[in-house]
């Protein structure tokens, strides 16, 4: 050969897919191969396999591995006379490495692959067992179970049997397996055998006939008595067989081992009995077991043991099965433990996790079991215990589409194929799709992918696994519209005794209502329809992850109706990533945000990613620089006021999404894990809000009174909350008035017009009208309510040097200017110091002034019949016991403290801390109470539209304010015992902070 120039063989090698072709002609070229190495069937069989070079290394192996050249002979010569053995055993040494190991030590196996009877294309459990029959120990056991899974495998890697069938033969396989084990369990210990009936229930895939290569095999073991044996002594030797047909199975030996016997799906799990009687499984169930358990039964199957009684067992427990779905939050739970799986992931595996990870088998897998259980009891047509099954059932009922059935089965078939091949090449349990582009050139090989092996496979499971992601939640909701909207007259379709039943089980307390509202959304041939039928199933899926369901639906037909005919509304939801699942959650979680939606409906545009300026709340200068706008362009008073009101009522609504938003959490945003920021966005953004509101009506009063100029200087100084910066939604705003006459004014003069100016800014804000009201309320004032509304600040002077109270010198830690003549609130501002920053600090008779005062009103202001440990403002550790223990510390050490000196708490606790005044623990107990009350005044405001103070009473109220805070369904009651504890660890620390104790 001309140095240089590769030979013909090496070029033929790389032509049939040999990635080495150089060190596959040195084996061609060895002893074992004479006479061989130029055969082109024999070139072409191994280039049809998934691995060529893994191949022809098998068969080398194996030629070398007989024990007499005679049968070396009788290898080669039945090689090449006989294609059906020919493509078996290379197409298994070309996709297992493990099974061409298992040749290698076993020579002779080979020749299970020779026969090829009609009876050997599916063999069964009987064909299974009698291929088992030999074996007496683990190693025996072992070895013939490798013999009987190479029988698998090269039918499977042929294309003999398809994905679902190769499932079945190894369900089969180990349901024998597991036979023969307890065979010799029972063997080994034949009194025990004597004293006990034990059945095996196959769980898991194993149950429902649908196992992979290498997989835990789930069961469940149920023990009686013999007929006048003890049962304790029965139970117990059940448990020493159930133990040791385990060990025979899982435990490693020269042979390896076949697979874990886990279970651990039994009641109680692995602190619970192995063995039970069939009476304590029963009881078990129908008093402890949660909803996951019933999940589980549906692969429930007996294999082993007295399989009659293992029919009993499944008997007395598929009535309480199909009654699972009846369970409160049944959805939500089967949903929550998907995602908790999601969750356990390592983050650097999601990505390949073929099997739990978004798009992969256990989507399917819980999708259909989902809808098993929920029309399972009504259609005994859907109980089957195997996915590709029962997803049929589904379709044929009408309970899936057709036309998603079929993608859905599609995806299934590829990503279960995809994890048999990685599994059948080192025989080991996994589920991660290999990142090494040797393995994935073989996977995709195996897969019948050779033009770019690595390429076509990664491009298809992509497909695959989007097309599981998109449809698995999906096929729950769209027959829903399929049943009212009433197209396609071919297709089967949900009964409307089977929608309503899917709707309760999603929570619905109203399903008769519920189809009427899809009937009004979905149905028709519009263009407006079909976008409505897109969306559809995926909204009704965040209705359900809410509290209320039917008012998440109902409140989106209102603003369907309300915008349907606009071009923009549905474009925005279908092709805006986050406006459809932002306007679900903020038409689900209460009656506020939509109320204020529904004034104006169209502020959705805010929930979208685009021009709407998304859900930021704008700043007090923007939104000063907006109403004060509107108010300019305005004809008069009232309409001027109007407009500010206007904006008042889209950025309430803004921040009222954003905080749900935020609470919730979606797709495209986690929950926020800082509450404390969440609290301090929504009372800073409602406070600018209402400062920016009163400085436009502010604006429009005088203009319309007096054209640009006010005969006296005006402040609107905010108190309470507002000044705090800390305003909730149904908050009134706490200010003081203060004015001073122009110069050359007469002082009646100004104070008639100062005081025109309050009570028309006071009347134009509570004018009936559909944007929401603001309350001024000026009780704070000197002499309360009995004094003048407005004053000047020389009166104010006067009297905070005669008259002023210890309260009110605390009220003020709160002022601070809001709007009007700025110079003016500051003069105010410096006016006020003294008094709340006292030099040298409070008085002892002032302290003690404070706390009686403190003292009387948790007497005397807690509304009759109110739970004291639930109130969040007056209640042990509430708002008032975290708040007044902080002023406290401003009243007496802000003079030296500068960091003291704020109107807002948070920022005052962490001086007080920084200063040394509150330890780190105490100060964060503190904190975390008054923020935790803060998320509690705000979530009920949210959930019931009108303010309160303590836990709704209504359950639905009350489980949405838990979703609101964190709690998913059928936690309320540890919501409660969390508020309980916070705030009693809190009135500790007050106890000893404010009351000196």
């Amino acid at each position: 050969m001309t140095p240089g120039r590769r030979s013909s063989t090496f070029t033929r090698l790389l032509r049939h897919g040999f990635t080495d072709p150089a060190a596959a002609e040195r084996l061609l070229s060895g002893v074992e191969l004479t006479g061989l190495r130029d055969d082109p069937v024999l070139l072409e069989a191994l280039g049809a396999t998934a691995d060529p070079d893994l191949a022809l290394h098998g068969l080398v192996r194996l030629l070398e591995a007989q024990p007499v050249p005679t049968a070396r002979r009788e290898l080669l010569d039945t090689l090449t006379a006989s294609k059906p053995l020919r493509d078996r055993l290379l197409g298994v040494l070309g996709a297992s490495a493990a099974l061409a190991d298992h040749l290698a030590r076993h020579a002779g196996d080979w020749q299970a692959l020779v026969t090829y009877e009609p009876r050997d294309l599916h063999p069964g459990v009987t064909e299974f067992e009698r291929g088992l029959a030999e074996a007496t120990d683990p190693v025996t056991l072992r070895v013939a179970y490798r013999r009987c899974l190479l029988s698998i495998a090269a039918r499977d890697v042929c294309g003999t049997i398809d994905v679902a069938q190769t499932a079945a033969e190894l369900a089969d396989l180990a349901t024998a397996t597991l036979r023969a084990a307890l065979g010799i369990a029972r063997a080994a210990a034949p009194d025990d055998a004597a004293l006990c009936r034990l059945a095996v229930i196959a769980m898991g895939k194993c149950g429902g006939h649908e196992l992979n290569y290498v997989s835990d095999v789930d069961v469940i073991f149920v023990g009686e008595a013999v007929e006048g044996a003890d049962e304790g002594k029965a139970l117990r030797a059940a448990t020493r067989l159930a133990s040791h047909m385990m060990r025979v199975c899982s435990e490693t030996t020269v042979e390896g081992s076949i697979w874990p016997v886990d279970a651990n799906l039994r009641p109680e799990g692995r602190n619970g009995p192995l063995v039970r009687t069939l009476s304590s499984h029963l009881a078990y169930y129908q008093r402890w077991a949660k909803t996951w358990e019933f999940q589980a039964l549906l692969k429930a199957r007996p294999v082993a043991g007295d399989i009659e009684l293992g029919e009993e067992y499944v008997a007395a427990l598929e009535p309480l099965v199909w009654q699972a779905a009846e369970r409160e939050n049944f959805v939500a739970d089967v949903q929550k433990m998907r995602r908790r799986v999601v969750e356990n992931i390592p983050v650097a595996e999601v990505e390949r996790e073929l099997k739990l990870g978004p798009g992969g088998l256990r989507d399917v897998e819980f999708a259909v079991q989902l809808l098993q259980l929920v029309h399972g009891r009504a259609d005994a047509s859907l109980r089957s215990g195997t996915t590709l099954a029962a997803l049929q059932a589904l379709a044929a009922g009408g309970y899936v589409g057709r036309a998603d059935a079929a993608q859905l089965e599609d995806a299934y078939r590829f990503l279960r194929s995809m994890e048999h091949r990685i599994q059948l090449y080192r025989l080991r349990r996994t589920h991660l799709v290999p990142e090494d582009e040797a393995d994935q050139r073989r996977l995709g090989r195996s897969l019948g992918l050779r033009t770019d092996p690595v390429g076509e496979l990664n491009r298809e499971w992509k497909r695959h696994a989007a097309v599981v992601r998109r449809l698995h939640e999906k096929i729950f909701y769209r027959p829903l519209l399929d049943a009212v909207a009433q197209l396609a007259p071919v297709e089967a379709r949900l009964s409307p005794e089977a929608a309503r039943a899917r709707l309760v089980a999603l929570g619905y307390a109203d399903p008769a209502a519920a189809l009427r509202h899809l009937e009004a959304l979905a149905s028709g041939v519009s263009r407006k329809a079909a976008i409505q039928r897109t969306l559809l199933p995926v909204l009704l899926g965040w209705f359900a992850d809410s509290a209320d369901p039917d008012a998440g639906l109902l409140n989106f037909r209102k603003v369907s109706d309300a915008l349907g005919r606009t071009p923009w509304y549905l474009r925005l939801l279908r092709d805006e990533g986050a406006a459809a699942e932002n306007l679900a959650r903020v038409l689900s979680a209460g009656r506020l945000a939509p109320d204020l939606l529904m004034r104006a409906p169209e502020a959705v545009a805010l929930l979208g990613d685009g021009d709407g300026g998304g859900l930021q709340p704008r700043s007090r200068a923007h939104l000063e620089q907006e109403i004060l706008a509107a108010v300019g362009r305005a004809e008069g008073g009232e309409q001027a006021v109007t407009a500010a009101r206007g904006v008042r009522r889209r950025e309430l609504f803004r921040i009222a999404a954003a905080d749900i938003v935020g609470s919730y959490g979606t797709e495209a945003q986690p929950v926020e894990a800082d509450q404390g920021a969440l609290v301090d966005r929504v009372g800073g953004a409602v406070s600018d809000l209402t400062a920016a509101t009163l400085a436009g009506t502010l604006r429009a009063v005088v203009r319309e009174g007096w054209g640009d100029t006010l005969p006296t200087r005006f402040a609107v100084i905010g108190m309470g909350r507002f000044g705090g910066h800390e305003l909730g939604y149904g908050s009134d705003a706490d200010v003081l008035f203060v004015h001073e006459p122009q110069d050359g004014v007469d002082e009646r003069e100004a104070a008639e017009a100062a005081g025109r100016v309050v009570a028309e800014m006071r009347r134009l804000l509570q004018i009936p009208s559909s944007d929401p009201p603001l309350l001024i309320d000026a009780d704070l004032r000197p002499e309360g309510k009995s004094g003048p509304l407005v004053r000047t600040l020389k009166s104010y002077e006067a009297y905070y040097r005669r008259w002023s109270l210890v309260w009110e010198s605390q009220a003020l830690l709160r002022a601070e200017p809001v709007a009007g003549d700025e110079d003016l609130g500051r003069r105010f501002i410096e006016l006020i110091d003294p008094l709340r920053y006292p030099e040298q600090g409070l008085s002892e008779e002032a302290v003690r002034e404070i706390r009686r005062l403190k003292a009387r009103m948790e007497s005397e202001r807690l509304p009759r019949g109110a739970d004291p440990k639930l109130h969040t403002k007056i209640g042990p550790g509430g708002l008032s016991d975290v708040e007044w223990s902080v002023q406290l510390l401003q009243m007496r050490h802000g003079w030296q403290e500068a960091g003291l000196r704020t109107t807002r708490t948070r920022q005052a606790l962490a001086a007080a801390r920084e200063a040394g005044l509150v330890s780190a623990e105490d100060a964060a107990i503190l904190d975390e109470a008054w923020v935790l009350a803060t998320r509690v005044r705000g979530a009920v405001m949210l959930v019931r539209g009108r303010a309160g103070d303590t836990f709704p009473s209504d359950p639905r109220e009350r489980a949405a304010v838990g979703r609101y805070l964190g709690y998913g369904p059928g936690h309320v009651g540890d919501m409660l015992d969390a508020y309980r504890r916070t705030a009693r660890r809190a009135r500790g620390v007050v106890e000893e902070l404010f009351y000196g104790a």
